[in-house]
């Protein structure tokens, strides 16, 4: 009898029961180059905000340059010129180690709000993200849903596909085009730029470079999307070192949504064993990586919010409470108190605001005039036919104003000065000037070997000047 059953019987494989993680397969291996998402559009408080920033950011960008300031386009960086036009501020050259300071102001910038918000400037202020979302949004008016182009992407060609498929390529070149066209103007007066190059009269450089950013722009949103922010951008892969227990990221509620499984509106998700989330996949068809926020937190996640208001929508179209996917802390997923204000929070706030006060006070701080002064290397001093001690300086002014102008050289800290060369410069905008003086003085009015003397340059006509110290040395007369 044993023998009998046991020849009869039937081996049983256990499955997981429907809802469960393990049931799940990934629609698209996201870590696969090659892979397609078909991102899901969707509707709700942050995609709208998105849509505002991310519009008003390209409009920024595009319309920056064309406005004009004082006769002259308002933002221009003319690097022929080797001047660098930002409204009312002229930078040269000279000044540019402000640069270093906007990079510093960014870093700890980035610090701070990827500590406290996480990865929030990708989901809303990054290039890739704005572009990759508008080049979604034209694929969607000629292909239609995300269904409905992967459905087109499977068929054979046809005339329909043909038209479709032109059409949104041709608005994808476009925006490429009208954004190279929009960097290029940074760089060029954007008064030419259009007109020369859509009239073919472009020199060479400037239509490599249009068209260069154009092919960046259609390869980087059209094609290749995620591929950038998860296997090229090198913030991905470090953001999580800014992050701790308290950042704010977007997260799954495991405790209220665990076990999943769908049901019909009325029926009582406890009496069913089931927690608020209906297993719909919605997270995961609107994600632009295509990832699935209830596996936990992924470096791939930009913090778009794009499944918040998937699951947002659907908790309302149940009547289930919001928030079962939201912008939430570790700490706060595991019912603990979320600690904002925190030491590295603080720390980085301070830092950020120093360095902010301090590139203002140099920006501010700027002269129109730049003057240095290079002493005769040949002698430290010389003595004249009239027995006078004379020393001999050159110069080096820089004109930072858009217009010519004139400048009155004076010297102190010496009695009776005896002044050799010119006491005004008429200089030209932009123009480095050289000018080689002398300065004689009476050796009794002398007492030390080496004197402290004082140049001023400052321009007629208005209130500017600049004070440099130097030696003027008698050899111990």
């Amino acid at each position: 009898m044993s023998e009998k059953n046991s020849v009869n019987k039937i081996d049983v494989k256990e499955l997981p029961s429907k809802g469960t993680k393990a049931n799940k397969k990934a629609s698209v291996d996201r870590y696969d180059p090659g892979s397609t998402i078909y991102v899901r559009s969707v509707k709700g408080v942050f995609q709208r905000l998105r849509k505002v920033i991310g519009w008003f950011l390209l409009g920024l960008f595009i319309a920056l340059p064309m406005l004009r300031w004082d006769g002259r386009q308002a933002v221009l960086f003319d690097i022929d010129q080797d001047r660098y036009h930002i409204f009312w501020l002229t930078i040269f050259p000279q000044d540019l180690t402000l640069l270093a300071g906007v990079f510093i102001i960014a870093a700890f910038a980035l610090f701070f709000f990827t500590t406290y918000l996480g990865r929030v400037w990708c989901g809303y202020t990054c290039p890739q993200t704005v572009w990759t979302f508008i080049f979604i949004w034209f694929e969607e008016l000629f292909e239609g849903k995300a269904n409905k182009r992967k459905k087109l992407d499977q068929s054979p060609w046809s005339g329909n596909k043909i038209w479709r498929k032109t059409a949104k390529h041709t608005a994808w070149w476009a925006v490429s085009i009208l954004t190279g066209l929009a960097f290029a103007s940074y760089f060029v007066p954007v008064e030419q730029l259009y007109s020369r190059f859509f009239t073919f009269n472009a020199s060479f450089a400037v239509t490599f470079w249009v068209l260069f950013f154009a092919t960046c722009t259609y390869l980087n949103a059209g094609w290749m999307r995620s591929i950038v922010c998860t296997h090229m951008c090198p913030y991905a892969r470090f953001q999580s070192s800014m992050f701790d227990k308290d950042t704010f990221i977007v997260g799954y509620d495991e405790s209220r949504g665990e076990t999943r499984g769908p049901r019909s509106r009325k029926a009582d998700p406890k009496a069913l064993g089931l927690g608020d989330c209906i297993d719909c996949d919605l997270c995961v068809q609107v994600c632009p990586t295509g990832i699935d926020i209830r596996d936990g937190l992924q470096y791939e996640c930009i913090n778009c919010g794009a499944c918040i208001d998937a699951c947002d929508n659907t908790m309302t179209r149940m009547g289930y409470d919001k928030g079962l996917i939201a912008y939430t802390t570790e700490h706060k997923l595991q019912g603990q108190k979320t600690d904002v204000v925190r030491p590295k929070i603080i720390g980085y706030g301070l830092v950020l605001l120093a360095m902010c006060g301090l590139f203002v006070w140099n920006l501010m701080s700027i002269s129109s005039i730049g003057f240095d002064i290079l002493r005769d290397r040949n002698a430290l001093y010389r003595e004249t036919i009239e027995g006078l001690v004379e020393n001999t300086y050159t110069f080096k002014v820089i004109n930072k104003t858009p217009q010519t102008q004139t400048y009155r050289l004076s010297v102190t800290g010496l009695t009776d000065p005896h002044w050799v060369g010119p006491t005004e410069l008429t200089i030209a905008s932009g123009e480095v000037f050289s000018q080689p003086i002398s300065v004689s003085v009476d050796p009794y009015d002398l007492n030390k070997s080496v004197s402290k003397v004082q140049f001023t340059i400052e321009q007629v006509g208005a209130d500017e000047r600049v004070s440099k110290e130097t030696s003027f040395f008698s050899g111990g007369r």
